[in-house]
């Protein structure tokens, strides 16, 4: 498993928040990027119904499928010799892209329901899907960079054992520190940029996990050359 990467974990970070922030404005309260919010805004639709239903109920088994197809695919990739993480990065990279561009066509949010905007939200979902995944199957020690409960928790945790002495509770800290920033100005970029852009707004992050995916794929045929010649 690679070392973390402070930079990538804030990246990372960064593109989660920005996606689900502007699909939450963009398709009606949707979480893109994780499912809990999804169930919880499932449950207000029996004492306020709304047109927008549909979405978050095919988002649980499009999500459930996407992190599958990774892992088939990530095994596949991996049994080849070939750059799972790039892979991975560039599968979610076609994914929001598709999502933008079919965000783009429907133009003005009249009807959530309709056949396009739907698809629309199960390709973004499916993209941070698989952001999901890839971050739990190749990133090793690195944090969740996709639901910063868990990271908030442990950070907060982390500090107090900091106060207490303990250096390796610091170094902890401060690793968990890159994805929940990142998150935190990835959500207000979110919103700026929907508010400026729409659909298109989502350009900058796709952009950002091209170089991201890029920058996997060098270091992933680093290590394999090292590994060459180390065998």
């Amino acid at each position: 498993m690679p070392e973390p990467r402070p930079l990538q974990g804030a990246s990372l970070g960064f593109i989660a928040g920005y996606v689900d922030t502007l699909g939450f404005i963009g398709l009606a309260g949707l979480f893109t990027a994780h499912v809990t919010g999804n169930f919880v805004m499932i449950g207000r639709t029996i004492v306020d119904p709304t047109q927008d239903l549909l979405m978050k109920l095919l988002v649980f088994p499009v999500f459930i499928l996407a992190v599958m197809m990774t892992r088939v695919l990530v095994a596949s990739w991996q049994a080849g010799g070939k750059p799972a993480l790039r892979n991975a990065m560039l599968l979610q990279f076609f994914l929001l892209l598709g999502c933008m561009v079919l965000g783009w066509a429907t133009g003005a949010r009249t009807a959530f329901d309709s056949p396009l905007v739907v698809l629309t939200g199960m390709l973004g979902a499916a993209g941070m899907a698989v952001q999901n995944a890839y971050g739990k199957l190749l990133q090793g020690k690195e944090d969740a960079t996709t639901v910063m409960t868990g990271n908030v928790t442990m950070m907060s945790i982390a500090l107090v054992d900091a106060m207490r002495g303990d250096a390796e509770a610091q170094a902890r800290a401060r690793r968990l520190a890159g994805p929940i920033c990142g998150f935190g100005v990835g959500a207000i970029s979110g919103a700026l940029a929907w508010k400026f852009a729409g659909f298109l707004g989502l350009l900058p992050v796709i952009v950002l996990l091209a170089v991201l995916a890029w920058q996997a794929g060098r270091r992933e045929a680093q290590g394999a050359t090292a590994a060459q010649r180390a065998g």
